[in-house]
């Protein structure tokens, strides 16, 4: 005979003490949604053992959209590396951190906490240098297109 958990998600089946996130509503907290604008915001998604930040980064032309997206496909392939960096952002959103409680744990929470906000402030930051040296080394090779075309 199988121990009984408090964990019941079904009338004739118990469950041991996880459960699954989705179909335990009382397990999730209300989302919430900072925004400067449509563009950049985070969503905040807490739950009984955790807390998934999404971050949906400013994009004003196109050169920023794939600046931004091969930033972020680089970071999220790379992200084993990062404890919390999810592979895959929630759909709207550019990145994705999952921090469980196995993390605030293991990890000094002042410095999670520290990580997300200081990667929210240079990924703007990031992303313009990255426009600009584009944009330079565009010009240069223009330059000498030209120099080219009229000798």
């Amino acid at each position: 005979m199988r121990p009984r958990c408090a964990w019941r998600t079904s009338p004739r089946r118990w469950w041991s003490g996880t459960t699954s996130l989705r179909s335990s509503k009382e397990l999730l907290l209300q989302p919430v949604i900072i925004s400067r604008n449509e563009k950049e915001k985070v969503l905040i998604e807490g739950s009984i053992n955790s807390v998934r930040v999404s971050i949906a980064v400013k994009q004003a032309d196109e050169i920023e959209k794939i600046l931004c997206h091969k930033f972020m496909r680089f970071m999220m392939m790379r992200a084993e590396n990062f404890f919390i960096l999810r592979r895959k952002p929630v759909e709207g959103y550019d990145i994705s951190f999952l921090i469980t409680n196995f993390h605030t744990e293991q990890m000094y929470k002042h410095k999670l906490v520290d990580f997300v906000i200081h990667f929210m402030e240079e990924i703007d930051k990031e992303i313009s240098e990255m426009k600009l040296s584009v944009n330079a080394r565009a010009r240069i090779v223009a330059e000498e297109f030209l120099k080219n075309v009229r000798l």
